[in-house]
């Protein structure tokens, strides 16, 4: 288009052909052409060989034409596909050391009035540059859009996975606590009826009734938190709380432990969230105790403070004061269970820790110094992380 337009134009007065000086017209013509083939990947060193070539093209006088093609395509390519603040540099020393070049080779153009096409090319190439920056902020913003469109999904699968995995382990502790409350008692009771079957039938019966009760509360308490799983609307049950240590006293009553509560009065209802895990901390201590220690005394302390609630279980050790056993009298010692006659441990204990640290509370559990084992949990009133006003 260069070379065409410019072969096809009259010659202007006074003008050097394009033939002159072997032809270096029409080279600087078709080098300025050419060199846009590789634009995109060298942007700066094609604009500065289309700057010089303009340069060199109007400092000899060869005759003026659309020479400025090559151009200005350079001066867009080099902003809209450079690197932003560096492009626009080097483009405004460009455009202005062309500028100088151009209105210097114009100074003797007769007549006056035909240096308007030295502004011409001046605005053309500010609007060259100016187009090719307004493409590349569009193309960053829309970058960033979608960086951020992808940054947000991955936020949202990863919240997504941590509450499911929250979710995962809220029910494995109820399962666990729950399971765990259930076979204890459940043991106890059938090493009960095994041991009072011939001897004692009515103590039997009662021992198979509770038994019967245990198993059936806490299929229940399975079905309402599995339903969870199933539950379309994702429903809640109510999680038990320590409205039901009266029930948990008895039960633990009927496996043989001589229970003592010392409850105060609660100057506020509890939070839910403290509540349940007070009570599951309870739940679980006295499973541990019916397990590993068998009948003995126990002590079931709750401290309502003003910012805080208290929870304290001690146990006395395998027997009471007078060395015989709470669940059956005439119980031989090799039915009541000692220290260490159950299985290995399980996760009892660290996930009583969990459940405290969930909340910001804090859990302590380990032999007392007069005997016994003793768990003690503080359980903060207001979520950790809240400032009161």
């Amino acid at each position: 288009m260069q070379v065409q337009g410019n072969a096809a134009k009259p010659p202007e007065v006074g003008s050097r052909p394009l033939t002159d000086l072997g032809h270096l017209g029409y080279v600087l013509l078709i080098v300025s052409g050419l060199v846009l083939a590789v634009r995109r990947r060298w942007p700066a060193p094609v604009f500065i060989t289309t700057a010089l070539a303009s340069l060199v093209y109007f400092t000899v006088g060869f005759s003026d034409g659309p020479v400025w093609i090559g151009l200005f395509v350079a001066l867009y390519t080099l902003t809209a596909y450079g690197d932003g603040r560096r492009s626009l540099v080097i483009a405004g020393v460009g455009i202005a050391v062309l500028a100088t070049g151009w209105l210097i080779a114009a100074a003797d153009i007769e007549p006056t009035a035909a240096i308007g096409w030295v502004f011409f090319r001046i605005a053309a190439s500010v609007m060259a540059t100016a187009l090719g920056e307004s493409v590349r902020s569009r193309r960053v913003i829309a970058a960033e859009a979608l960086e951020r469109a992808r940054q947000a999904e991955r936020t949202r699968e990863e919240e997504a996975r941590s509450r499911v995995d929250a979710e995962r382990l809220r029910i494995a502790r109820e399962v666990h606590d729950t399971v765990a409350h259930a076979i204890a008692i459940i043991n106890v009771q059938a090493g009960v009826t095994a041991y009072l079957l011939d001897r004692r039938p009515e103590r039997a019966r009662d021992a198979l009734v509770i038994i019967e009760q245990t198993s059936a509360q806490a299929l229940h308490e399975m079905r309402a938190i599995l339903g969870v799983l199933r539950s379309s609307d994702n429903g809640r049950v109510p999680h038990p709380g320590l409205g039901q240590i009266n029930e948990l006293a008895a039960v633990a009553r009927e496996a043989g432990l001589d229970i003592k509560l010392e409850v105060s009065s609660p100057a506020a209802p509890l939070p839910s969230a403290v509540d349940n895990t007070a009570y599951r901390i309870l739940q679980e201590s006295i499973t541990n105790v019916i397990r590993h220690v068998g009948p003995t005394q126990v002590t079931v302390a709750l401290d309502y403070g003003t910012d805080s609630l208290e929870v304290r279980v001690a146990d006395d050790g395998g027997r009471d004061a007078s060395g015989d056993s709470a669940a059956d009298p005439g119980a031989p010692a090799e039915n009541r269970a000692a220290p260490g006659s159950s299985a290995d441990p399980g996760r009892g204990i660290l996930g009583m820790r969990e459940r405290c640290g969930l909340l910001g509370g804090e859990l302590t559990a380990g032999p007392r110094p007069c005997g016994g084992f003793e768990v003690k949990a503080r359980l903060p009133l207001v979520p950790a992380g809240t400032v009161h006003p």
